[in-house]
Parts: C-alpha cells; sequence; structure tokens
C-alpha cells in the first residue's frame, strides 16, 4: 500500500467553525481524482461540496453521514501509490495535492464517479476482505455504481425514508430519477404499511405515539439562532396597511402579453416587482436600509440595497440575497430570484449567496395566509411581508366594487426611526402598488 494520507475539513470561510456530514461521494475502497469531492457537508450557511486534494484510494471515513466534524478534524484517509496519483490528475503539477478547498476553485475539471478497482493500489483491499475478496469487491463496484438523480436532496429524501435509489426507475430523461418518483414511491410505501397495520390491529394493541426530534443544526439551527436573536436585541414596531393589487396586475399582464409575443426574454414575477417597489421606497426611506452598531451606538446608514427574499425549501426557510437590486430592472429581479430560488431548492445556494442582505422581503401569501408581524432577519432594520392577493370588496369613485386586496406588514427596528417614517415607508410602497406608474419616476 502507498503512503496514507490524512484529509482534514478545510476552512469553508464565513467564519464557519464546524459542518454535518450530509452523505459520503466516495465511499472507502474507491479511488478519488485530485480535487473530486469526497464529501457532501452542511454548514450554518449552504451545504457544500468538499473536494480532496489527493488522489489514490480512500481507506477510512473520520465519521458517518450526520455527524458534526470540526474545521481541522480528520475527515478521510487516502493511500496514495507511486503513479497513482499523476494517473488521477490531468496535470503533471497536480500530483501529489492541489491545497484548493472549494469546489469551482479546483485544479480539474469535475469528473465522474470511479468504480472500486480502478487505480487501486498493488496489496490493498477493502475492510473486510479475506478470501474471496476480488469478487467482493467487482460486487461491490455495481453496487456502488452512481444512480442518476436530479438534486442531492432527492438522495436524502430517499435516504431518510429508507428506500434504495438502485431498485426504483426515473420517469425523467434517461431514467433520470425525480422528487415525483421517490415522493411516488414513499406514499406507495407508507399505504401499504397502513394496510398492514390495520389487519394486525386486532391481534396487537396499539403502540404509543413516539416523538419525533429534529436537530437545530445547519442552516435551520442558524435561522433559529438569528430569529431568537432578533426578538431579543431589537425593539421591533410594526404597521400594515391593506391595499388595491389591482393596476398592479394589469400592468404585469401587459408585460407578459409582450412576453408572449416574443419582446420581452421572459415572464415578470411579482416577487421581481415587489422587489422593484421596495428599492424604490428605500431611495425615499434610507433609514430602514440600515444596521444598528451596537458598540459604537450608531446607526449605519448603507449605500446599496441588497434584499433578501424568504423562500421555502425542503430544509426549511432561507433567505436568499440579491446583490445590489437597486440596480436591476424587473427583468433582471426576475432572473436573479428565479435562479436563486431553483439553488435554494437544490440546497447549491453558496454562503456568500446567504449573507449580506440589508432589507429583506417575505412574500407569506404564497401560503394562503392575508398578514402577518414578520421576524427582522438580524441584523436587518426591516422586513416587508405581502399576504395573498384575494378578491375583496372595496371602494372605487364612491362606488362598491370588487377588487384584487393585498395586506402589506412592515416590521421595522424602531430604534432606526419612529412610526412617521415607517408609516411614510408602507404608504408609499402601498401607493406603488395602487398607481404603478409612480414607478417610472424612479426607472
Amino acid at each position: 500500500m502507498g503512503e496514507v494520507r490524512e484529509f482534514t475539513l478545510p476552512d469553508l470561510g464565513e467564519g464557519l467553525t464546524e459542518a454535518t456530514i450530509v452523505r459520503w461521494l466516495v465511499a472507502v475502497g474507491e479511488t478519488v481524482r485530485v480535487d473530486e469531492p469526497v464529501v457532501e457537508v452542511e454548514t450554518a450557511k449552504a451545504l457544500v461540496e468538499v473536494p480532496c486534494p489527493y488522489a489514490g484510494v480512500v481507506t477510512s471515513h473520520a465519521a458517518g453521514e450526520g455527524a458534526e466534524v470540526a474545521v481541522g478534524a480528520p475527515l478521510v484517509t487516502v493511500a496514495v501509490s507511486p503513479g497513482g496519483e499523476a494517473a488521477a490528475a490531468p496535470e503533471p503539477e497536480h500530483v501529489g495535492g492541489s491545497g484548493n478547498v472549494l469546489v469551482g476553485y479546483g485544479t480539474a475539471e469535475p469528473t465522474g464517479r470511479r468504480s472500486r478497482a480502478a487505480l487501486r493500489p498493488p496489496g490493498f483491499a477493502a475492510p473486510g476482505a479475506g478470501t474471496g475478496a476480488g469478487e467482493e469487491l467487482r460486487s461491490g463496484a455495481d453496487r456502488g455504481a452512481p444512480v442518476p438523480v436530479i438534486s442531492p436532496l432527492v438522495r436524502r429524501l430517499a435516504r431518510e425514508h429508507g428506500l434504495d435509489l438502485r431498485t426504483m426507475t426515473g420517469s425523467g430523461p434517461d431514467g433520470l430519477i425525480l422528487r415525483a418518483d421517490v415522493e411516488r414511491a414513499v406514499s406507495t410505501a407508507q399505504e401499504s404499511s397502513t394496510r398492514h397495520s390495520a389487519a394486525q390491529h386486532s391481534r396487537a394493541p396499539e403502540k404509543a405515539s413516539r416523538e419525533r426530534r429534529i436537530p437545530l443544526r445547519g442552516m435551520r439551527g442558524t435561522a433559529a439562532e438569528r430569529l431568537a436573536r432578533s426578538r431579543a436585541e431589537i425593539p421591533d414596531a410594526s404597521c400594515w396597511v391593506d391595499a388595491d393589487a389591482t393596476e398592479l396586475l394589469a400592468a404585469r399582464k401587459e408585460m407578459n402579453t409582450a412576453t408572449a409575443q416574443g419582446s420581452s426574454p421572459a415572464p415578470i414575477s411579482l416577487l421581481a416587482l415587489l422587489g422593484r417597489v421596495c428599492t424604490a421606497a428605500l431611495a425615499r426611506f434610507p433609514e430602514l436600509n440600515s444596521t444598528v452598531d451596537t458598540e459604537a451606538r450608531e446607526i449605519v446608514v448603507l449605500p446599496e440595497v441588497h434584499l433578501g427574499f424568504a423562500a421555502q425549501t425542503d430544509r426549511g426557510l432561507v433567505v436568499p440575497v440579491v446583490r445590489d437590486a437597486h440596480t436591476l430592472s424587473a427583468e433582471e429581479l426576475t432572473a436573479e430570484t428565479a435562479r436563486l430560488t431553483e439553488a435554494a431548492r437544490a440546497g447549491t445556494l453558496t454562503p456568500a449567496e446567504l449573507t449580506g442582505g440589508t432589507f429583506t422581503l417575505n412574500n407569506y401569501g404564497v401560503f394562503g395566509v392575508d398578514g402577518s408581524t414578520p421576524i427582522i432577519n438580524h441584523p436587518e432594520a426591516a422586513m416587508l411581508g405581502v399576504g395573498r392577493i384575494a378578491r375583496k370588496p372595496w371602494v372605487v369613485d364612491d362606488e362598491l366594487a370588487v377588487r384584487s386586496v393585498v395586506q402589506l406588514s412592515l416590521t421595522f427596528d424602531h430604534r432606526v426611526c419612529d412610526g412617521g417614517t415607517a408609516g411614510g415607508f408602507l404608504r408609499h410602497v402601498a401607493d406603488c402598488v395602487e398607481h404603478p406608474a409612480r414607478l417610472l419616476r424612479t426607472l
């Protein structure tokens, strides 16, 4: 066996000190190339694939899936054999180790998975191999063949419900396993279990219900800490107003009619229009685009608007951030929020895409609720909440009419402004929703 080298969990940036192992991408006994991801970890900010700087055969994992590993602690050991690194790396200078940490900053292009037998150092056998080890390794290679899935969350969902992806046939292109395939299999298994339980009910006493515990770790833990800190540190207050969104919806329909005729690249989203309204209102009321420096006892008014927006995912609520939102058009905001939302659901947001927000927009109307009092996303100074748009009676020119009405709520840090400023901001937002033409003054 060649020299065995230990690879420790690297510094993932953003002041992170630990990560939770979500899944191993390379099993013990399999080969790894220079800068090829060996493990997927969840930090307090995002899911991250960690590449190994060595080429060779993985001889051990330091921890199992679900375990927490500190930065600098052992992650894997790799047996590096003479010539093994050169064969695994595409360039001579890659031999040994690259020193790189994050995917996307490696020295080689991403490569596919490999079999257990490839590039194994002479004399190396998988743990537990004895007589007939070669057959075990070959069957292990078959069992370890990669299964095509649409995202890492699909693998996690299958693992949580005890499903073997290798027994499934995906409905996607070329047999790609989609989330819907896994959910269908889970539903089928649960129905079968329910029928079996009903058949056994007369012969077995009913079991007491068991409590379920969900660890507050990773992104969920970070969100919990931030919300608790917001409540503990920020003296917040809320105000709200109902607004007639009929004209805003009509304007959006007109924009997207042009899209259907091929003169615009993509339909404009309602979230993007609301984001555009927010940046216009913040230009008038910049105090709400600020943070409080408690040590210096100063309010820091920020020059750029980095707009956060709440996105619901399988891993909980996350808040991706649109950088320099005040410089983007409605079309550009549509494209960027769509990109970030897809990345959030796939679990591929980077730490930089989850931090640095200066103001947050929370469209909880997608859940079918009218109103809420949002908790400020610490250390920001305010958050705008948007309820569902519902058809309601409304007075127009002293006559009763049916209009599309939305409730807008603003939660703000009372240290940065008083009710007059907050009310002025919210009223301007409502006016822009009711009369979208007012936004032309800010374009």
